[in-house]
């Protein structure tokens, strides 16, 4: 359910009067996502997204990612372009809450990933990090290394009701964490949350790259951890190094690795679980049960995590 904040015919029509995309045909509410409430507006111009910003969502952080997305798309990269408004603004509001229109993206995402897709991600990743070298915002990682200790303190109290044992695996598993991470890796913006609901496809090409509502300055190899997370396992948590070679070695054609991040890979690929065990977590315990959203099993993470514990180098994600 991505279908917050309802919104009135009159009201849209108020709104869209401020546009230059012709006049409103239809519009349906986008049962994807759970950050936002999305729209697909369809207009006399053309296809176009409605998003409205929800509070999950920090209203001084949208101009960063809006930015980036117009850097992106001006660059080459396939990403939703936001639309001004004649005023020239690409952030408005509807509803009393932040809005923006962006542009609308052929394609679907995979609803079961295949080794092509992997390899198509990789070059499209690599392009991502490249495009965004100089763009000239900034914004730090709400949910980097210093997130991790706080995020598992609010949950400690109840995280073995998951699992007998979990809060002392976790103190355990983030005290390695912090101790071995790593300083100094190439970095830039990153996507931070690349799965595969936030990539579309056509024809076995990316068509499309959208969701940047986690996208941050981190280093570029935690992005890729996050990525081998994502799209490398199996739905029985078996680690598919096939589609783990495709992905990287597709990366490393546009973009190669230093050693330094082939060397501190499982580690990122640890702290990437860590985070996404640790943000299911908290939502776990913590969603009321008559919430819209439906929390995710955070054991998914932990099995995903001991996988790479037991990794000691790049070989085991298909890299020599």
């Amino acid at each position: 359910m991505a279908v917050y904040t309802d919104i009135s015919d009159s009201d849209l029509r108020a709104f869209l009067a401020s546009y230059d995309v012709g006049g409103l045909i239809s519009v349906i509410g986008i049962a994807e996502g759970v950050e936002n409430s999305n729209y697909l507006l369809i207009t006399d111009h053309g296809r176009y997204i409605l998003t409205i910003y929800e509070k999950r969502v920090r209203r001084e952080d949208l101009p960063f990612f809006l930015d980036l997305m117009r850097h992106l798309s001006r660059k080459g990269v396939a990403c939703p372009t936001p639309v001004p408004a004649r005023n020239g603004e690409t952030l408005q509001e509807i509803a009393g809450k932040p809005a923006a229109v962006v542009t609308f993206l052929e394609g679907v995402w995979p609803r079961r990933v295949w080794v092509e897709h992997c390899q198509a991600l990789g070059g499209a990743l690599a392009d991502l990090h490249l495009a965004g070298q100089d763009f000239p915002g900034h914004r730090a990682n709400d949910l980097s290394i210093e997130s991790f200790r706080p995020l598992f303190e609010s949950s400690r109290p109840r995280a073995d009701e998951v699992m007998p044992g979990l809060a002392e695996a976790l103190d355990d598993e983030l005290g390695v964490i912090e101790q071995r991470w790593p300083d100094d890796l190439p970095s830039g913006v990153i996507h931070a949350d690349l799965f595969p609901d936030n990539v579309f496809f056509s024809d076995g090409h990316v068509s499309g790259v959208i969701d940047f509502y986690f996208a941050c300055n981190d280093c570029f190899a935690y992005d890729v951890a996050i990525c081998l997370n994502a799209w490398c396992f199996e739905a029985d948590g078996d680690f598919n190094i096939t589609k783990a070679r495709n992905l990287l070695s597709a990366y490393r054609k546009r973009r190669d690795f230093s050693e330094q991040e082939l060397a501190a890979l499982p580690l990122l690929c640890r702290a990437a679980a860590m985070r996404f065990l640790l943000t299911r977590l908290h939502d776990w315990l913590h969603t009321p049960d008559d919430a819209l959203v439906q929390p995710k099993d955070p054991l998914e993470y932990w099995r995903k995590l001991r996988f790479h514990r037991d990794v000691t180098g790049p070989g085991a994600y298909g890299l020599e």
